[in-house]
């Protein structure tokens, strides 16, 4: 699918555009230097300049990742059903610099595991199945041994789009993705030709970015901190430096399975497109009344509100996205990279991992990658690029998804993959 240019639409470019352009000198390098660069970058496709290495091989399935000031590595990663383990958080160190843990530890007893994972002062926040906890840290501490406190609980964890991510800005707020509970507030979910439910009631407890405290223990969940609206899944939620506020969204399913009067099987697969959105409070976002066109570069009526593929009807008064990307890939986190080690032209711009379809009718499933969406204030910048692919090369006779980012103190790049349990560390040569 190509995009049309135009209002806040990213069209693909080439691998090599941006380390190209960027005329940076060796200096960024010096840090990555350090470590070893393998031949095949752990199995990853990079642009040129760029290495990977297998930071960790662990049980179970990381979600998110955060990165503390001395190095150490947290990933929120519930183990599968059956298997035996020490908790859901993992806590990783490299201390010898050559790329890849060689301390990885367990805590948090039978704590359920989530998707959300943060470091804010000197705490370790988690997402754990309807709350959010934190541990104590003390700088230099892997496997962290406090009694958790409890920030918010009671957070809606019925149907579908329970991960619960979560960011928190430089003022301490504490902003948390509420996932829709169903695709697109149908009477009947996922049922073909039912119609939408208006209102959708859904909307006060669902399918929003919701703001807290980050500060202040015991919270409950209320409709009243809804920050904003109509965004079906945010699994990422990232700030900038000028504390811009950035949120995914997960486009719906199901257009031409459930509305074949509309589509065909290819419209199916390639709408509606994914988004990069800038958050507004009180912002209206469009979902489950209008979805992203990206071909046509609008929001347009969703079927189950009398949409035909091409009325807008009241979606000429949502937001648009920032950027927009093909449809179904999934868009499982987003970090805006404001370190020095990667090109002048990263700074400032967004990693996106995209977990991959599994509901394209026409056609191959697609995805699985890691894009870079360059920003300039709080606008697209450009079309985006594919900086990491190879994921879904099935080597090892497993495949991976991308769905953790994070950026390290010494500006290296974390990616975590749900399906195989792999964590890789990226580093720029030059």
């Amino acid at each position: 699918m190509k995009f049309v240019t135009g209002v806040a639409v990213a069209v693909a470019v080439s691998f090599a555009t941006l380390s190209i352009a960027s005329g940076e000198d060796a200096s960024h390098a010096a840090a990555a230097n350090a470590a070893l660069c393998p031949a095949d970058n752990g199995g990853l496709i990079l642009p040129r300049g760029f290495c990977a290495t297998v930071f960790a091989d662990v049980e179970g399935a990381p979600r998110h990742i955060a990165v503390a000031a001395d190095g150490t590595v947290y990933l929120n990663a519930a183990v599968r059903q059956g298997k035996a383990a020490d908790g859901p958080v993992v806590g990783l160190k490299d201390t010898n610099g050559d790329g890849r843990a060689d301390i990885v530890v367990r805590f948090g007893g039978d704590v359920p595991g989530g998707t959300g994972i943060f470091l804010y002062k000197d705490w370790l926040y988690v997402e754990s199945r309807g709350q959010i906890i934190r541990y104590p840290r003390k700088d230099g501490e892997v496997a962290l041994q406090g009694a958790p406190e409890t920030i918010l609980k009671d957070l809606p964890i019925d149907g579908n789009h329970t991960a619960r991510s979560f960011a928190i800005d430089a003022q301490g707020n504490l902003f948390v993705d509420l996932g829709s509970a169903t695709n697109s507030c149908q009477q009947d979910d996922r049922v073909k030709e039912s119609p939408g439910l208006d209102p959708c009631e859904e909307l006060k407890t669902r399918a929003g970015i919701w703001r807290y405290d980050a500060n202040k223990t015991d919270q409950v969940f209320s409709e009243n901190e809804r920050y904003a609206t109509g965004i079906r899944n945010a699994v990422g939620v990232a700030f900038d430096a000028a504390g811009r506020g950035y949120a995914t969204q997960h486009g719906r399913d199901q257009l031409y399975e459930n509305w074949p009067k509309f589509y065909n099987s290819e419209q199916g697969s390639e709408l509606p497109a994914e988004e990069l959105v800038l958050l507004q409070e009180g912002g209206d976002y469009g979902w489950p009344y209008c979805y992203f066109d990206g071909t046509q570069g609008k929001r347009v009526l969703a079927p189950e509100y009398g949409g035909d593929g091409k009325a807008v009807g009241q979606c000429a008064d949502k937001l648009p996205p920032v950027a927009a990307f093909p449809a179904h890939w999934g868009p499982n986190d987003v970090k805006i990279y404001d370190a020095t080690q990667f090109p002048q032209a990263y700074r400032g711009g967004a990693f996106i991992a995209f977990h991959g379809s599994w509901n394209r009718s026409f056609g191959p499933q697609a995805g699985y990658n890691v894009v870079f969406q360059p920003l300039a204030d709080g606008k697209a910048a450009g079309g985006y690029m594919v900086f990491a692919d190879g994921f879904r090369s099935g080597k090892d006779g497993v495949d991976h998804r991308p769905t953790g980012l994070a950026v390290g103190p010494d500006g290296s790049l974390y990616i975590a993959d749900d399906a195989a349990g792999r964590v890789w560390r990226i580093t720029y040569r030059g």
